[in-house]
């Protein structure tokens, strides 16, 4: 495991565990109550699989009045509580901590409502992010953020981190999808913001809970919008020559007007691990692939690409393949859906960075990460939503060698810095967890971040849920005097003493 500071253990709370226990086995099936060695270990990490800790306990309610229960009576004992979906989150926003019990939402596994007349869905948050689209298909429609583990991540995941995917450009991320939630405050609370209309009165508290990362309640029920399928959907694989052409290629599209429903771009290292595992019929003599996808009518669609065609072939594109069936624009993508298993032929480990940039920045960031990829010695391979500039590099390592995973540990972290110097953000859909977090000083100085706390203590004036996650433990922001630096808590009286 890499060395990261955790919340202090309260060590009153774990020697009163088997007393916990017992006590959380009056809210629910006991069956349901997870206390040993055997059963605790499967939640001991998320799919950031460097970092590990144990639970104190992990119980998995089956219903909102069950949640509630238990919510109250650790507010009411100081416990600590870690919201889980799926547990597929790639920044740790999940990992356990030795006095916190888990709160597994897997049991929530049901649609409640299927509403074709308002174009909505009704689910639990345990449901998978797929299974929506698959419940509605027969009546033409579909849930439009896909994130790449849409297959495994749960809808109340999705909720919690704000995640994407490739359809973002141009249908948003999980907030521009939702349209209500039922959520569980730490004192037990159950409260219910939005609904099945579009919009509502008050406070966006929505779009607050929307990417909080489980430090602000718990979600128990979320609505979502659907959408009816397009008259015509076709992809295009275009390579080209350089990373310059193909970055400036996708600025050129998107200056142009055109909004594609996806647009990707892969590198050499990812084209070659891609084909070699799925053969999805990628150019091998491209240095950068871009998959670009378009919905609509049938003559905008086609219209639209012989434009792309034009701008690609401007910014010096070696060849334009457009789709002709639906099976081939499902084969087209299905390289980029497996780029990350993909990677796993080319190193024992890998690690997948989670960034933004402006769209224009791109070529210039693909120039950065070379450049660090030589200075620590270590591969990587570039996928990216090019359309809204999220990137994910992997970075290939030995998660058995301490010295390699310290060195990725750094060269992801510089990799961050960079798009935030670039006008950038810290995370496009993954979230901080504890991965980034003690890079939050990089985007915002000391009195944005205290905003932020004072929104959380607010809400949970205990810091039991989720603690440890998001906000920097040892208050370290930037260097190089762009922020000032406080150590200490004196200056901030009202921050939650991690």
């Amino acid at each position: 495991m890499s060395e990261i500071a955790l919340p202090k253990v309260d060590r009153s709370i774990v020697s009163k565990k088997k007393t916990i226990v017992s006590n959380l086995k009056k809210f629910t099936l006991k069956e349901n109550v997870l206390s040993e060695l055997d059963e605790i270990k499967p939640y001991e990490t998320d799919a950031l699989a460097a970092y590990k800790n144990l639970p104190l306990a992990v119980v998995l309610p089956e219903n909102t009045e069950e949640v509630s229960e238990i919510l109250k009576y650790c507010h009411q004992e100081n416990i600590k509580v870690i919201p889980r979906g799926a547990g597929t989150g790639l920044s740790g926003g999940a990992l356990p901590l030795n006095d916190a019990i888990i709160l597994g939402l897997g049991k929530f596994n049901k649609i409640l409502d299927i509403d074709f007349e308002n174009k909505c869905v009704v689910t639990q948050p345990g449901v998978t992010n797929l299974s929506i689209t698959h419940a509605v298909k027969h009546k033409g429609y579909y849930y439009a953020p896909d994130p790449s583990s849409q297959l495994a991540c749960s809808i109340g995941g999705n909720v919690a981190e704000n995640s994407g995917g490739v359809h973002s450009l141009k249908y948003g991320t999980t907030t521009n999808n939702i349209l209500g939630v039922e959520m569980v405050m730490m004192d037990g609370t159950i409260c219910r913001l939005g609904g099945k209309t579009l919009d509502q009165e008050g406070y966006d508290l929505l779009g607050l809970i929307c990417g909080s990362e489980g430090l602000l309640g718990v979600i128990t029920e979320v609505t979502v919008k659907i959408l009816k399928n397009p008259q015509t959907v076709k992809a295009a694989l275009i390579g080209f020559p350089t990373i310059e052409d193909g970055g400036n290629c996708v600025t050129d599209i998107i200056s142009y007007g055109i909004v594609p429903a996806g647009m990707e771009i892969m590198d050499k290292a990812l084209i070659d691990a891609t084909e070699k595992f799925v053969h999805a019929g990628y150019p091998m003599n491209a240095e950068v692939l871009m998959i670009v996808e378009l919905d609509g009518t049938k003559s905008e669609v086609d219209e639209l690409f012989k434009k792309i065609k034009e701008i690609a072939e401007k910014n010096k594109s070696n060849s334009f393949k457009l789709s002709k069936s639906e099976k081939e624009r499902l084969g087209f993508w299905s390289g980029r859906k497996a780029a990350f298993p993909a990677c796993g032929a080319m190193a024992p480990d890998y690690y997948c960075m989670d960034g933004t940039i402006p769209r224009g920045k791109l070529s210039v960031i693909l120039k950065e990460i070379s450049r660090l990829s030589k200075k620590y010695n270590l591969g990587v391979a570039n996928g990216f939503h090019a359309g809204d500039g999220n990137l994910h590099p992997l970075i290939l390592f030995d998660g058995s060698d301490k010295e390699q995973l310290r060195r990725t540990e750094e060269f992801g972290a510089e990799i961050l810095k960079a798009c935030v110097r670039m006008g950038g953000a810290l995370s496009g859909e993954h979230g901080i967890g504890i991965e980034k977090r003690e890079l939050m000083c990089e985007a915002f100085n000391d009195i944005d971040i205290q905003q932020q706390l004072n929104i959380k203590k607010c809400l949970d004036e205990k810091n039991l849920l989720n603690p440890g996650k998001v906000y920097p433990i040892l208050r370290k922001c930037a260097e190089e005097g762009r922020v000032h630096v406080h150590r200490g808590e004196e200056k901030f009286p009202d921050l939650p003493r991690f």
